[in-house]
């Protein structure tokens, strides 16, 4: 296969197993995923859907989360772990939405990037879900799997954005990003991977990946 013909057949691989793709984060404005993004760093999908209900039952939008304390956000939001640096961010982020947007959040990146504890990441999946605006969030699966396919060297995530930008056409990014989360959490995970599961790597997959899965389920 060459590269383009193995893009092609991750795209309809991926349209094919998931032609409806559910957002993993609950929310129901941008705010929230703004939010919601923001706990989910180093956490699980499913804790933070388990407690950003309780955070917003109290503050849904930024005017009445700066009516909470940092130390009250802080233990509402602590089973997601990194509590402290999380419950700063959030309530500094907030408030700046207040004083300078008028409680709307942004639809630029780079002004998303500007708030506290917002990284390219987290501003990149937020115009992505939010707002529909052309983005590719990598996050440890989309990593991996530019990794296991060839497309990427792996060094870093700001190398594997840029490679999955030029490989995918920018009208499919927002859902490639979603499927592609998807299928390396069910299809070809960092362990207990199975190959034989993992159809797309094993048929378009670089040659060292493989030949490192193969060695290493034979000295098992």
């Amino acid at each position: 296969m060459t590269k383009s013909e193995k893009v092609d057949f991750v795209i309809a691989t991926l349209a094919e197993l998931y032609p409806t793709i559910p957002v993993p984060l609950d929310h129901k404005d941008p705010y929230t995923l703004l939010i919601a993004v923001l706990m989910s760093a180093q956490s699980t999908d499913v804790r933070v859907n388990q407690i950003t209900p309780l955070l917003f039952a109290r503050a849904d939008n930024p005017y009445d989360m700066i009516k909470l304390s940092i130390e009250e956000i802080r233990e509402i939001i602590r089973p997601v772990g990194l509590s402290p640096m999380k419950a700063k961010g959030i309530h500094g982020l907030s408030k700046m939405l207040v004083e300078k947007y008028n409680g709307i959040v942004p639809q630029e990146i780079e002004l998303l990037e500007e708030f506290p504890a917002v990284g390219h990441k987290t501003a990149s999946v937020v115009v992505s879900q939010a707002f529909g605006i052309p983005a590719f969030p990598i996050d440890t699966h989309i990593h991996r799997l530019m990794y296991r396919w060839g497309f990427t060297n792996g060094k870093n995530v700001v190398q594997t954005e840029k490679d999955a930008k030029r490989l995918f056409p920018k009208e499919l990014w927002n859902d490639l990003h979603l499927q592609i989360i998807w299928y390396g959490r069910e299809y070809s995970p960092a362990r207990g991977w199975d190959l034989d599961q993992d159809i797309i790597t094993k048929t378009i997959g670089r040659k060292t990946v493989l030949d490192s899965y193969y060695k290493t389920k034979k000295t098992r």
